[in-house]
């Protein structure tokens, strides 16, 4: 489902996957080739979401901002595994964010980075590129080693084969609403609610 929010339209790219148990609501930009999975929100209706190309949001997670302060930004092929929270952070290009793990305000993972499933970063954590990540709350284990860097380099184009599975077996192409007087964004000057 892909609603707007005081007339703020999602914007999608081409080839989007969204099913219509996912939420997807606001100030959100997908990139081309993302896919939002089952029973997932994206609910930018405080502050702006921002989705690369060829990232994956598997099913059951949940993105959310932090009013007037921490937007989200999610960089181009990352993988956000399944029952994940993300909550005011920034994810970096081709990270791979491991299942049930909760990512707070202001944190930032950076480029290529893997975090461990069930993994808690706190306000602020910051991760440097192609590290290790681990833990409740989570610390800096150390750089990847190459079997791990290959790991997180696959996951996102296996998605990115999956959502064109579904569009090949009949599922349709997300598409944004068509709303007559479309609103910008927070970063464009909305009024935060």
């Amino acid at each position: 489902m892909i609603r707007p929010f005081q007339g703020m339209v999602p914007k999608l790219g081409a080839r989007v996957f969204v099913p219509d148990s996912a939420l997807v609501l606001g100030d959100v930009t997908l990139g081309d080739d993302a896919s939002i999975w089952f029973n997932c929100a994206v609910r930018g209706d405080v502050n702006w979401i921002r989705i690369g190309a060829r990232t994956n949001i598997q099913d059951a997670c949940c993105l959310h901002v932090t009013n007037g302060k921490w937007p989200l930004l999610i960089e181009e092929e990352v993988s956000i595994a399944h029952n994940v929270m993300l909550h005011g952070c920034t994810v970096r290009k081709g990270a791979l964010i491991g299942m049930s793990t909760t990512i707070m305000d202001g944190a930032e993972v950076g480029e290529g980075c893997l975090v461990a499933a069930g993994s808690l970063l706190r306000e602020g954590f910051q991760a440097p590129p192609h590290s290790l990540v681990a833990g409740w709350p989570a610390v800096v284990k150390g750089p990847l080693g190459e079997g791990q860097r290959q790991l997180v380099g696959s996951v996102w184009a296996r998605y990115v084969r999956y959502k064109e599975a579904y569009f090949k077996d009949g599922w349709p192409l997300a598409v944004a609403p068509w709303i007559e007087a479309p609103q910008p964004g927070f970063s464009e000057g909305h009024p935060f609610p």
